[in-house]
């Protein structure tokens, strides 16, 4: 049995009673390493559920995905993922895998961003896409996420922005040469993410685009959620840029039409609480 176990946002304990009955017993423990990072290592993992994890990075999921399900078919197997299992594509083609071959899966649920943005207090039925802004580069600068992020905004409805995370990456040149030399871990901040939006409003501006989304939209700013030591500040997308939340993982909400208990929720987290007496962020333009 192939057993895919989500290990929620937070720390070692953040582990469902099931999810660690079966990681106990399992043959082998895989802890996926490359979607998402828990506050803790693996060490504080391993101590925890009393057990060796195997580290399985990107290259190891997508293309030596047959070790992780070598005799999966008699012995059971469990794959760790932070959050939810299904936050991935990755993770329905490792599914999809087990099942071609007869393996049968299980999968063992927990909290995920998806539902956890929900401690900003804006309403999770009241969100429309995800999308993920990338980290740019001199020679990419990718926009096609602003797209979907104006199309929510226009059907009042809020996104939540997935930020990158660059984890055992290589660099063009070492990818060219066939080097595997792996580039430190980088992870977006929410100021990073707002930068880039804001560049890509005054480019959208430039070239004579009416825009849904401004520097004075209201967003919200959200940093280890999960955590003990979780941060969350609102504010316009120009504050954004300058707030500091401290360390990995961030994530960015650009709100859309919002509840009055909405709007009484994010002043609690208000980086300057006259932004929401704006007429232009009231109308949450």
């Amino acid at each position: 049995m192939l057993y895919l176990i989500g290990l929620g946002l937070g720390d070692a304990k953040d582990i469902t009673v099931k999810g660690l009955e079966i990681v106990k017993h399992c043959r082998r423990a895989y802890l996926e390493a490359y979607t998402s990072v828990l506050t803790v290592g693996k060490e504080a993992l391993e101590e925890f559920y009393g057990r060796e994890l195997i580290l399985a990075d990107r290259e190891t999921v997508e293309q030596e995905v047959d070790n992780i399900l070598k005799d999966a078919d008699f012995c059971d197997v469990a794959f760790l993922v932070v959050g939810d299992p299904f936050g991935a594509t990755t993770h329905s083609d490792l599914v999809l895998r087990a099942v071609k071959l007869g393996i049968p899966y299980r999968v063992i649920h927990n909290a995920s961003i998806m539902n956890a943005v929900g401690c900003c207090g804006l309403q999770l039925y009241n969100f429309g896409e995800t999308v993920s802004v990338v980290f740019w580069t001199d020679t990419w600068k990718p926009e096609s996420f602003f797209d979907k992020i104006q199309k929510n905004k226009q059907n009042g409805m809020h996104t939540l922005c997935l930020l990158d995370i660059k984890v055992k990456e290589q660099s063009l040149e070492n990818l060219m040469k066939g080097k595997k030399i792996y580039e430190s871990p980088r992870y977006m901040s929410v100021n990073q993410a707002a930068e880039q939006l804001l560049a890509i409003v005054q480019n959208r501006r430039l070239q004579g685009e009416e825009l849904e989304v401004t520097e004075h939209t209201l967003c919200v700013g959200l940093a280890r959620v999960g955590a003990v030591d979780q941060k969350i500040a609102s504010g316009t997308l120009q504050q954004m840029s300058t707030v500091e939340l401290g360390g990995p993982l961030h994530s960015i909400i650009i709100a859309g039409n919002m509840h009055p208990l909405e709007i009484d929720m994010l002043k609690l987290f208000a980086v300057d609480e006259s932004s929401f007496g704006d007429n232009e962020c009231q109308r949450n333009n």
